[in-house]
């Protein structure tokens, strides 16, 4: 296993970031932990709640050279997780994933090689592979990248720059293509925390579609173990699918997470269909798998906790959900849907 005594961790702040973060310093409790986070909409503070005091934060942009060299200072690994992640808000507008997703994961590998880096991790998604839909077969790491929306292209081409740095440079870097992610401190414009918190208030769940889009829906805490496995053993030059080996349409979300809440089946609502919508992913972990890692929760039983989290865990949410930032992207969404 390769050895770090600092670490930074880009996006730690957000959702699976700050859930990477947690398991860092109870797996890895000798690290020095560093978070860089321009705290965005998606960014917030509450996510590290209990963490500060263990943590070093800059508050930065990880497409600004000073924030990152101020950041990066004596780190000998990176963890990249900092990225505009949202499909829906990409098809607004594109300029935010082109810098953040683009110029500031250039930024960080020509920080990475200042520095000195020893690995650098690039956090990615299966988004990447494209639409597999009409096939039963699996994305393996090998295949062509073939994104769709404006947020899978600004990811890979961010993965075209890690490689290379890799090739040109040497700087030592590997590639996890995360599945869709869920469980606790999710920003609530995905599906899986909208539906929830959305359905404690009594409202509509908003399905595209006919609701038949599958997703290898993958709990937060596997994706960070699946993440650390690959910091610590993957091979450099190398990308690794992370997936839980599940497909899960919409409309079964949206049922098991009224069921769970107990609130009525007619709180669904099927609305037109996002542009170019991807109607299939599913990735083939195997390689990722081959380095000791499994995910542990099933879909039945990650659902379950994380719905009962959002219940338990209500102020954070409604603190979210009332931000302009929330309002005002709900409000240009679904507004003729």
């Amino acid at each position: 296993m390769a050895e770090f005594a600092r670490v930074l961790v880009t996006g730690g702040a957000g959702f699976i970031g700050s859930n990477y973060v947690r398991r860092a310093l109870r797996v890895h409790p000798d690290w020095e932990l560093v978070v860089l986070d321009k705290l965005t909409y998606a960014g917030n503070l509450d996510n590290l709640d209990g963490l500060m005091d263990r943590i070093s934060f800059v508050q930065g942009d990880v497409a600004c050279p000073e924030d990152a060299d101020k950041a990066m200072a004596g780190a000998d690994a990176v963890v990249h997780f900092a990225a505009e992640s949202h499909v829906d808000r990409s098809l607004l507008d594109s300029c935010p994933f082109v810098r953040t997703n683009v110029e500031g994961t250039m930024v960080l590998l020509d920080a990475a090689r200042r520095h000195g880096v020893k690995r650098f991790c690039h956090v990615s998604t299966d988004e990447v592979y494209g639409d597999l839909a009409g096939t039963d077969g699996h994305s393996v790491e090998s295949d062509m990248l073939a994104p769709r929306s404006p947020y899978a292209a600004t990811k890979a081409a961010a993965e075209h720059l890690v490689m290379s740095a890799w090739i040109s440079f040497a700087v030592e870097a590997v590639i996890t293509r995360g599945s869709n992610t869920y469980g606790p401190y999710q920003y609530p414009e995905k599906i899986i925390p909208l539906f929830v918190t959305n359905a404690i208030d009594g409202k509509h769940l908003p399905l595209y579609g006919d609701g038949s889009a599958v997703r290898d829906y993958m709990h937060a805490e596997d994706h960070a173990a699946g993440i650390d496995a690959v910091l610590h053993h993957g091979q450099s030059g190398q990308a690794y699918n992370l997936g839980a080996r599940g497909e899960i349409p919409g409309v079964e979300v949206a049922e098991r997470i009224l069921q769970l809440l107990g609130k009525p089946a007619d709180l669904v609502r099927f609305v037109p269909d996002r542009p170019g919508h991807d109607y299939r992913y599913s990735v083939d972990p195997a390689r990722a798998e081959g380095l000791g890692w499994r995910r542990q929760w099933d879909w039945p039983e990650g659902l379950a906790q994380t719905v009962r989290w959002f219940v338990e865990n209500e102020p954070w949410w409604r603190k979210v959900k009332q931000r302009l930032e929330f309002r005002d992207h709900d409000r240009k969404w679904y507004a003729n849907r």
